[in-house]
């Protein structure tokens, strides 16, 4: 299972994960579509299915054959339904600058036959590799990741490099998301976080809207209640130190605003987990 902020662990002992995207959603919807983050960069492959994915404030649309990859620590969120399919690749934490991965998100919008191919074979070699257990597999792995890395490149190459260079809107919204995902677990409000980027909270929100179709509230809101159900369904903590941890006044204003967000009391959220 993939953990917001920490690199995910299974019974393999494999420092590279193949998953197909069922996998995230199980135990709630919220699995994929809440903001949040991984703490090693994932490439995500769309094979089936579409929707919207949210990556650093913005939202865009995503269909069959899209590849999108996400470097550590960028917060995202995206619609599933039961008619996506798909896999992820997560790779060990730290390893962007030996493989030369990009520093920023990618979205590639595979329409060639053979690129689709060419894409799959990869990580399928690479999950061959993860899972015969053979002598050298992590450094065959590695291999396979590198090859990823200048897949991903040359890919990038291709585009206009126009065509990915965010306006003032999308900066100022990827600038918010990113200072987030760095300090969530403060008691910092919308207005805080507006003051440190330099405008009003209500141009933030304007912004927001415009750029993912939800105010900085919600997105505020959203990364905070995400890490609020990954600690109560994947750790013991106490209901009271989870409140500390993500910055809430006290237990009962934590227990307020959790129902409040997903329909549940936190307890009655961690029975059903």
């Amino acid at each position: 299972m993939i953990r917001a902020a920490a690199t995910p662990t299974t019974a393999l002992k494999s420092p590279f994960r193949v998953l197909p995207l069922a996998r995230l959603a199980k135990g709630g919807r919220w699995r994929t579509e809440a903001m949040r983050s991984y703490g090693a960069p994932v490439l995500i492959w769309f094979t089936r299915g579409q929707g919207r994915i949210t990556v650093s404030g913005k939202t865009a649309g995503y269909g069959p054959h899209n590849a999108i990859f996400l470097p550590a620590g960028t917060m995202h969120g995206f619609e599933m339904s039961n008619q996506t399919f798909g896999t992820i690749v997560v790779f060990p934490a730290g390893v962007e600058t030996r493989l030369s991965l990009p520093e920023d998100p990618v979205h590639l919008r595979l329409r060639e036959a053979d690129k689709q191919g060419e894409l799959s074979r990869m990580i399928d070699n690479l999950q061959r590799e993860m899972e015969n257990g053979s002598p050298l597999a992590h450094q065959a792995m590695m291999c396979h990741a590198g090859l990823l890395a200048v897949w991903i490149e040359r890919e990038l190459l291709k585009k206009d490099p126009e065509d990915s260079r965010p306006d003032a809107t999308g900066r100022l919204a990827a600038a918010y998301a990113a200072l987030v995902e760095q300090e969530f677990h403060s008691p910092k409000t919308v207005r805080d976080y507006a003051a440190e980027l330099g405008v009003t909270p209500t141009h933030l929100s304007r912004v927001c809207k415009k750029a993912c179709g939800r105010p900085a509230s919600a997105i505020l809101s959203d990364r905070v209640h995400y890490e609020a159900r990954r600690l109560l369904s994947e750790t013991h903590l106490p209901i009271k130190d989870i409140a500390a941890r993500l910055g809430f006044a006290s237990p009962a204003y934590f227990t307020r605003a959790f129902q409040h967000h997903t329909g549940q009391t936190p307890s009655g959220f961690r029975k059903v987990q």
